[in-house]
């Protein structure tokens, strides 16, 4: 008996070394770019790529698509490699087929002529209704090339309203949604909006920037909320992709108006662009406790609309921004949203 003991031993030290040898090597990923047409002429939209080297096919639960918020590109927010690893990278190494888009007036997609020109010089370009066709576009160029009937999505910002609001109308084409920061009805103007007549675009500087995202963190919080270069590592990645704006002194980023536009009309008097009832898919809801662009109330209220999707679940992160996904704790948000996505539950069962 001592001898069977002595080999169990040995047998499970051997299985945990091999477990551990193959946690400490990621799998390798491949990346590919392409430029997506969008459902108006002249109009290119970026769509960015990973998944694991060597495997080519993958079902509906294992694709899933990015949008980013009303002010910053995809790449920048999902893609950025922080401490050597981006939140693609998290999630393609879990053995997904993960795309990201940039809408139209973002990053690497076409700019509609209007940024081109003074901003006062047109009206708010990029409204939220135009942004759900951008999506639509992305999602019929993946389940094309994937040959899958459909796929997850994953929105931040003003991009759960783009995820939620394509959702609510192709439930057929979503496994799964998952809303970071969910835009909901508010009860005070965006932090975007500083007020005033609109232009066809925003013009921002890294300094705002800054501001804006640590407002309504407590002082004594602030110095260790990001850690060291990783807020400079997303500015300079921020700047280059915008071409005209980044010339400027001081450098900015360009960002269209129409999402301000929507607020304006829509979610800050009480109208909501669209119905969450609607969705009839699994949901997942992840908000941060000191987010002051999409504040705590805005989860609360639309976890409470979303009255026919199968199963639905939020997370809070604690000492946490609007952008916690490049702050300290964004590891507890990776990985929540991660459990949600590998989780195989029925209902009732």
């Amino acid at each position: 008996m001592r001898n069977i003991a002595k080999l169990l031993c040995g047998m499970t030290f051997a299985v945990a070394s091999w477990s551990s040898a193959v946690a400490a090597e990621p799998a390798k990923i491949r990346m590919q770019e392409f430029m997506v047409p969008a459902d108006e002429s002249g109009i290119q939209l970026y769509v960015r790529n990973k998944r694991p080297e060597g495997v080519e096919k993958f079902g509906p639960d294992k694709i899933l698509l990015f949008v980013h918020g009303s002010t910053y590109p995809a790449e920048t927010a999902f893609d950025l490699p922080l401490n050597g690893m981006s939140w693609m990278d998290y999630i393609a190494q879990h053995g997904y087929d993960v795309y990201l888009v940039d809408l139209r007036g973002y990053g690497r997609s076409t700019r509609p002529p209007e940024m081109s020109k003074p901003a006062e010089d047109n009206s708010p370009i990029v409204r939220t209704e135009t942004a759900v066709r951008d999506v639509g576009s992305a999602v019929d160029f993946i389940t094309k090339r994937t040959g899958s009937p459909k796929l997850n999505l994953l929105g931040w910002s003003w991009g759960t309203s783009t995820m939620g609001w394509y959702t609510a109308q192709h439930n057929d084409k979503v496994n799964k949604l998952v809303l970071y920061a969910p835009q909901w009805i508010r009860n005070e103007a965006s932090l975007t909006d500083s007020g005033g007549k609109l232009g066809a675009y925003r013009s921002v500087s890294m300094s705002s920037a800054k501001e804006r995202w640590l407002k309504g963190v407590p002082e004594d919080k602030k110095a260790t909320l990001i850690p060291e270069g990783w807020f400079e590592q997303w500015s300079q990645a921020t700047l280059a992709t915008d071409p005209e704006g980044s010339k400027q002194t001081p450098p900015v980023l360009r960002a269209p108006n129409g999402t301000v536009q929507d607020s304006r009309d829509y979610w800050s008097v009480g109208k909501p662009l669209y119905d969450p009832g609607m969705i009839r898919v699994p949901t997942f809801l992840a908000h941060a406790e000191w987010d002051a662009d999409l504040p705590s109330y805005m989860l609360h209220a639309y976890f409470a609309r979303l009255t026919n999707a199968p199963y639905k679940r939020y997370v809070e992160i604690g000492e946490g921004t609007h952008t916690v996904i490049m702050e300290k704790n964004r590891m507890q948000l990776f990985q929540a949203v991660q459990q949600f996505l590998d989780e195989d539950i029925k209902p009732g069962k």
